[in-house]
Protein backbone atom coordinates (compact mmCIF):
# COMPACT_ATOMS: atom_id res chain seq x y z
CA UNK A 1 0.00 0.00 0.00
CA UNK A 2 1.09 3.58 -0.65
CA UNK A 3 2.04 5.44 2.52
CA UNK A 4 2.00 9.21 2.72
CA UNK A 5 3.32 10.70 5.94
CA UNK A 6 3.33 14.47 6.25
CA UNK A 7 5.69 16.40 8.51
CA UNK A 8 6.87 19.96 9.02
CA UNK A 9 3.76 21.58 10.41
CA UNK A 10 3.93 23.87 13.41
CA UNK A 11 3.06 27.25 14.85
CA UNK A 12 4.41 30.45 13.32
CA UNK A 13 3.58 34.12 13.38
CA UNK A 14 2.16 36.07 10.46
CA UNK A 15 4.79 36.47 7.78
CA UNK A 16 6.66 33.36 8.82
CA UNK A 17 7.65 30.33 6.75
CA UNK A 18 7.36 26.56 6.97
CA UNK A 19 8.30 23.63 4.76
CA UNK A 20 6.08 20.58 4.68
CA UNK A 21 7.45 17.22 3.58
CA UNK A 22 5.71 14.07 2.39
CA UNK A 23 7.85 10.98 1.76
CA UNK A 24 6.04 8.59 -0.55
CA UNK A 25 7.03 5.02 0.12
CA UNK A 26 6.06 2.40 -2.46
CA UNK A 27 4.64 5.01 -4.86
CA UNK A 28 5.41 4.81 -8.55
CA UNK A 29 4.84 8.22 -10.08
CA UNK A 30 3.62 7.90 -13.66
CA UNK A 31 1.33 10.22 -15.63
CA UNK A 32 -0.14 11.32 -12.34
CA UNK A 33 -0.32 14.20 -9.90
CA UNK A 34 0.56 14.65 -6.27
CA UNK A 35 -0.89 17.50 -4.30
CA UNK A 36 -1.27 19.34 -1.03
CA UNK A 37 -4.72 20.02 0.36
CA UNK A 38 -5.79 21.80 3.53
CA UNK A 39 -8.83 21.86 5.74
CA UNK A 40 -9.57 24.55 8.29
CA UNK A 41 -12.03 23.98 11.14
CA UNK A 42 -15.58 24.22 9.87
CA UNK A 43 -14.51 24.48 6.23
CA UNK A 44 -14.30 22.10 3.31
CA UNK A 45 -11.03 20.58 2.19
CA UNK A 46 -9.42 22.70 -0.52
CA UNK A 47 -6.65 22.09 -2.99
CA UNK A 48 -3.55 24.19 -2.37
CA UNK A 49 -0.98 23.05 -4.91
CA UNK A 50 -0.37 20.13 -7.25
CA UNK A 51 2.50 18.82 -9.34
CA UNK A 52 2.79 15.99 -11.86
CA UNK A 53 5.65 13.69 -12.71
CA UNK A 54 6.73 16.08 -15.48
CA UNK A 55 6.93 19.05 -13.12
CA UNK A 56 3.79 20.89 -14.21
CA UNK A 57 2.24 22.75 -11.29
CA UNK A 58 -1.11 24.22 -10.28
CA UNK A 59 -1.79 26.58 -7.37
CA UNK A 60 -4.86 27.91 -5.66
CA UNK A 61 -5.17 31.67 -6.20
CA UNK A 62 -4.95 32.26 -2.45
CA UNK A 63 -1.40 30.85 -2.25
CA UNK A 64 0.15 31.91 -5.57
CA UNK A 65 3.52 33.63 -5.17
CA UNK A 66 3.64 32.52 -1.51
CA UNK A 67 3.70 28.71 -1.70
CA UNK A 68 5.90 26.47 -3.84
CA UNK A 69 5.31 22.79 -4.48
CA UNK A 70 8.25 20.65 -5.51
CA UNK A 71 9.42 17.05 -5.60
CA UNK A 72 12.64 15.21 -5.02
CA UNK A 73 12.06 12.37 -7.44
CA UNK A 74 15.10 10.21 -6.53
CA UNK A 75 14.17 10.39 -2.85
CA UNK A 76 10.43 10.22 -3.56
CA UNK A 77 9.60 13.24 -1.37
CA UNK A 78 6.96 15.88 -2.01
CA UNK A 79 7.49 19.35 -0.50
CA UNK A 80 5.44 22.46 0.10
CA UNK A 81 7.42 25.61 0.84
CA UNK A 82 5.17 28.18 2.50
CA UNK A 83 6.19 31.79 3.02
CA UNK A 84 4.45 35.04 3.98
CA UNK A 85 2.04 32.95 6.00
CA UNK A 86 -1.26 34.48 7.07
CA UNK A 87 -3.71 33.51 9.83
CA UNK A 88 -6.11 32.29 7.11
CA UNK A 89 -3.51 29.66 6.15
CA UNK A 90 -4.17 27.93 9.46
CA UNK A 91 -5.38 24.42 8.69
CA UNK A 92 -4.55 20.76 8.66
CA UNK A 93 -2.46 20.11 5.57
CA UNK A 94 -2.70 16.81 3.72
CA UNK A 95 -0.52 15.17 1.11
CA UNK A 96 -2.37 13.30 -1.66
CA UNK A 97 -1.40 11.11 -4.59
CA UNK A 98 -3.17 9.99 -7.71
CA UNK A 99 -2.70 6.37 -8.79
CA UNK A 100 0.05 5.90 -11.39
CA UNK A 101 -1.42 5.61 -14.88
CA UNK A 102 -0.44 4.56 -18.38
CA UNK A 103 -2.12 7.72 -19.69
CA UNK A 104 -2.92 10.90 -17.75
CA UNK A 105 -6.52 11.11 -16.56
CA UNK A 106 -8.15 14.55 -16.76
CA UNK A 107 -11.58 13.62 -15.50
CA UNK A 108 -10.81 15.76 -12.46
CA UNK A 109 -8.57 18.81 -12.33
CA UNK A 110 -5.38 18.75 -10.22
CA UNK A 111 -6.85 20.66 -7.26
CA UNK A 112 -10.01 18.53 -7.10
CA UNK A 113 -9.87 16.09 -4.16
CA UNK A 114 -11.77 13.47 -6.17
CA UNK A 115 -8.67 12.99 -8.32
CA UNK A 116 -6.70 11.41 -5.48
CA UNK A 117 -6.86 7.92 -4.03
CA UNK A 118 -4.06 8.11 -1.49
CA UNK A 119 -4.02 10.47 1.48
CA UNK A 120 -1.82 11.14 4.46
CA UNK A 121 -2.96 11.77 8.02
CA UNK A 122 -2.20 15.47 7.92
CA UNK A 123 0.09 17.94 9.64
CA UNK A 124 -1.21 21.00 11.47
CA UNK A 125 -0.15 24.51 10.51
CA UNK A 126 -1.12 27.35 12.84
CA UNK A 127 -0.42 30.98 11.97
CA UNK A 128 -0.96 33.55 14.67
CA UNK A 129 -1.41 37.28 14.16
Amino acid sequence: AVELIESGGGSVQTGGSLRLSCPTSRYSWSNSFMAWFRQAPGKEREGVAAINDRGSTEYADSVKRRFTISKDAPKNILYLEMSSLKPEDTAMYYCAAEPPRLVADWKYLPLDARKYDYWGQGTLVTVSS
